[in-house]
């Protein structure tokens, strides 16, 4: 019944946004009297890639060219984490064998790829080039989302449930893991995002009421932000300057803005339902927000204060996750993940950002 609730929903958002599921088409141009700010550009399929695909990273050496990139991203459902050329359009490398791989994170300090696995609670180190397994870590039940901080060269992995849902921190160069977890005040943690000019972490806890618990990593102090009237709380997104904290929630589907100064509330704009995947654009002031029921949603910043839904591009059913890449020859792209159906096979989409 929920399949066929959320293909039915699907429809009916789409038609409301004024465009059909087979209405994206690489290659194909915008129509309309402006362009469309993300335009279908390339279509890089996964021969063999069955079952939900989950998060991203991008994997660029030291001293590599932008057109060595390489987009990483597990896999879930099929049990691998798949390495892609990203400008070449090109599968590179699977890794298989993998316990329902959620998060997954490239560190270019130790050319080490990170792999969070839901399945047996295990981070995954790998190395950058060969992919040879370096080492494997013991957290916990359901290692989710991973981030790397850069200053102190940590990589910090959520996992757990209950009143076990934490952070973990490894150090990045031996692949230990620290003595001390941090506690995230409740439940499993999805999406978190680390400040880079501050110690907060800033953690989305939707099986605890849906809140944003705000840690602190000097004193280990929680502050708990609760979205009023909103629930569902999974992809998340920060736009350190302007001190905004974006959160996209699935009941109702909106992208909430908060202020990461007061942790109240400035605005909430109605976005793609079933999000797994936010991300803010800087330099056009706009978020992304990726949908499973067939689009993605991009909301203009005009300023801090006021954000609007600028348009919703098409993609397929089930496609929720992605990832946002920026580069200056190249323009700045953003890869989707379409998962495999009856219809058609695994692919990444490939979105071009509108020019500035």
């Amino acid at each position: 019944m929920k399949s066929i609730y959320v293909i039915g929903l699907a429809a009916f958002l789409l038609l409301v946004a004024g465009c059909s599921p087979q209405a994206a088409t690489p290659h194909k141009k915008a129509t309309a009297s402006r362009p469309q700010p993300l335009e279908l550009m390339d279509e890089i399929p996964l021969s063999g890639v069955q079952g939900r695909i989950d998060h991203f990273t991008m994997e660029l050496k030291p001293g590599q060219l932008a057109d060595q990139a390489r987009i990483v991203f597990s896999a879930l459902g099929n049990k691998s984490v798949e390495v892609v050329n990203a400008f070449a359009s090109t599968v590179a490398h699977t890794i298989t064998g993998l316990e329902e791989p959620q998060g997954v994170v490239y560190v270019p300090d130790f050319n080490k790829l990170f792999v969070a696995n839901a399945g047996d609670g295990t981070v995954k180190i790998y190395d950058g080039t060969s992919y040879k397994l370096l080492k494997s870590v013991s957290l916990g039940e359901d290692a989710d989302n991973v981030r790397y901080e850069a200053a102190e060269k940590r990589v910090y992995v959520g996992y757990g449930s209950g009143s076990s849902g934490a952070i973990a921190v490894i150090d990045a160069a031996t692949g230990q893991r620290l003595p001390r977890d941090y506690n995230v005040g409740g439940d499993h943690p999805e999406s978190f995002q680390l400040e880079t000019k501050g110690d907060r972490i800033f953690v989305n806890v939707p099986g605890a009421g849906s809140i944003v618990s705000v840690i602190d990593r000097k004193t280990r102090a929680i502050t708990k932000w609760h979205l009023h009237g909103a629930s569902e709380n999974f992809p998340m997104a920060l736009d350190e300057t302007d001190h905004r904290l974006f959160i996209g929630t699935r009941n109702p589907p909106e992208v909430v803005v908060l202020d990461t100064n007061s942790g109240e509330q400035v605005a909430a704009v109605p976005a793609a339902g079933e999000m797994d995947d936010l991300y803010y654009d800087a330099s056009r002031k706009r978020i992304y927000g990726i949908g499973a029921v067939g689009y993605i949603s991009v909301i203009q910043q005009t300023d801090p204060g006021h954000y609007h839904l600028l348009a919703n591009v098409p993609t397929r059913i089930g496609a929720r996750t992605g990832i946002l890449v920026s580069q200056k020859q190249y323009g700045d792209r953003l890869y989707v993940a379409v998962p495999a159906l009856p219809d058609h096979q695994a692919a990444l989409w490939v979105y071009v950002a509108e020019s500035q």
